[in-house]
């Protein structure tokens, strides 16, 4: 919790530095949004909702697209054509990479960033100026995996 409480008085400075207020419930979002990645928006207004039961999910949605537009969030969207929500640590130079189950739809984070030297061959070879990537692996998570591997034994 203390970690949660440290991120949320980063993001609170960046939001009232922006000319905005962390009301409580951007804040009860943020928390369900730093404690749970990669939730879609509705996923996200279930769970806020279960410790705030006044809030409507176009405040969510409304919050959701703030938190985008002052860089605090990421949207993201995989091949379910449903958007999925994580926080930006803008420390990092790219976003991260993801392993999308296409079984049961988990999503798991590669935090290494393994293309620099693909980016460099791509800026020299087409004097483009890569300024971020995303990459997603599509394919079966260990889980999945061995519950295919099992049924094909039998």
């Amino acid at each position: 919790m203390e970690k949660t409480d440290t991120a949320i008085q980063k993001i609170k400075q960046r939001i009232y530095k922006a000319g905005y207020k962390l009301t409580p419930q951007r804040e009860d979002i943020l928390k369900v949004i730093l404690e749970k990645e990669h939730l879609s928006a509705e996923e996200i207004y279930l769970q806020v909702k279960a410790i705030n039961s006044g809030i409507g999910l176009a405040t969510v949605y409304r919050t959701l697209e703030l938190l985008g537009e002052l860089n605090i969030i990421n949207k993201l969207a995989f091949q379910d054509g449903i958007s999925r929500y994580d926080i930006n640590n803008n420390d990092q130079q790219h976003q991260h990479h993801y392993l999308l189950c296409l079984n049961c739809g988990k999503i798991d984070e590669v935090e290494q960033d393994m293309l620099t030297d693909v980016e460099n061959e791509i800026e020299k070879n087409y004097h483009f100026k890569i300024k971020d990537h995303r990459l997603t692996f599509h394919g079966l998570c260990n889980k999945c995996r061995k519950e295919s591997d099992d049924l094909n034994k039998g």
